[in-house]
């Protein structure tokens, strides 16, 4: 048996956010199960330590109720309350709980005291999840948490690992926006890595597979924007996933769109190619299976008017012809061959788009999951 992570999202600093003494409840759904648990909390954009009154993980039920016989208390280092140092991680000590596959949990954490909008909580935002924010006291041991506002964002919970059997692979899916599933539907879980995991484990007899999503929205190969570019995070989001054996790399389209217009981030697909050999190599020296997706059509796009430009488009087509024929990687994941419109392959095919040309519709992020060819996890 070893540690397999079943869920996690990366860290950032969640803007406009503050809390005191409160109850956060938030869902997190497991990609494989097991029988024993445990669960890391980060701090990673804390200016000071953050202190955490109580914490506790149970099986979901309805809403913002859980499954009471379920319900664990977490500890650290044998105490039932913990001081995150800033900057840091945080493991919980493991607990015993029967974790069905595919099964929600429902991760709950006091704050105590204050953690004001300038303590820059750490979390994920736009996590297209329901969680759940408490008025003043600790309630996580409540069946049914008294709510005072929800929210779409995670807060301060990382990952959460189980103990599996041996030769469970565990896929990172290394991405931006669309593999975030930004604009998919609230609670539905049809991002394409929540897609590729439900048809891991329908195949059943297999090797078992969990799936972790280390995506961020406007994340880019090369430089900082929303968070560390993925050169800088590459060893914390994927060398550093527990048990982690492949890894999904797609990224770039953010590099070629250069959001904020500056001068000194335009970037050409030489450079982007460099960028996605460097993943390629650091992963596979771990002995990571790694593998390359190509980058979607992005024709007109309206999230950000003007980001797509012919020449544009010429780099994404120049750096996806590299993905599929250098061999820097393990295999191909071709994301682009999936859909683009077969008569015009400058943009998504209309029913794969959520209407921005620039991110998948719902439909669109299951074709995603559904072109990974599972062979590529034996």
């Amino acid at each position: 048996m070893r540690w397999a992570g079943t869920w996690a999202t990366s860290p950032l600093a969640v803007e406009g956010q503050s809390f005191a003494n409160q109850t956060l409840r938030m869902i997190c759904r497991a990609s494989i199960g097991g029988e024993r648990l445990r669960l890391r909390f980060s701090n990673a954009s804390g200016g000071r330590p953050l202190v955490i009154g109580a914490a506790r993980v149970a099986l979901r039920g309805e809403g913002a109720a859980i499954r009471p016989a379920s319900d664990r208390g977490l500890t650290f280092g044998g105490e039932s309350s913990a001081v995150v140092a800033a900057g840091a991680p945080l493991l919980s000590d493991p607990v015993d709980l029967s974790v069905p596959t595919l099964a929600d949990l429902a991760v709950s954490i006091y704050l105590p005291g204050e953690t004001p909008e300038n303590f820059a909580p750490t979390g994920h935002g736009n996590a297209h999840q329901t969680g759940y924010i408490s008025p003043p006291g600790d309630f996580t041991g409540a069946a049914s948490l008294p709510v005072a506002k929800t929210t779409e964002d995670w807060f301060f919970v990382n990952a959460i690992e189980v103990l599996a059997p041996s030769d469970t692979g565990v896929v990172v899916a290394f991405g931006d926006s669309l593999t975030d599933g930004n604009l998919s539907s609230l609670d539905a879980n049809c991002r394409w890595p929540d897609r590729l995991a439900r048809r891991l484990v329908e195949r059943r007899a297999k090797r078992p597979f969990a799936v972790m999503n280390h995506g961020i929205g406007g994340n880019r190969i090369l430089h900082d924007t929303r968070g560390d570019s993925g050169l800088r995070r590459f060893d914390r989001d994927v060398l550093a996933a527990c048990g982690a054996t492949h890894a999904i790399v797609f990224l770039g389209i953010n590099d070629i769109r250069n959001r904020w217009g500056r001068p000194e981030e335009v970037v050409s697909a030489a450079q982007m190619i460099a960028g996605l050999r460097q993943l390629a190599e650091r992963g596979k020296e771990r002995g990571i299976v790694m593998y390359g997706a190509t980058l979607l059509p992005f024709e007109n796009e309206t999230f950000l008017p003007g980001a797509w430009t012919p020449e544009r488009d010429r780099t994404r087509l120049e750096v996806n012809q590299w993905i599929r024929d250098a061999g820097a990687f393990d295999a191909v994941i071709d994301f682009d061959a999936a859909l683009r419109d077969p008569e015009r392959h400058a943009r998504m095919l209309p029913e794969y788009d959520c209407g921005d040309h620039l991110h998948p519709s719902d439909r669109g992020y299951t074709a995603m999951g559904d072109a990974i060819d599972l062979a590529l996890f034996e």
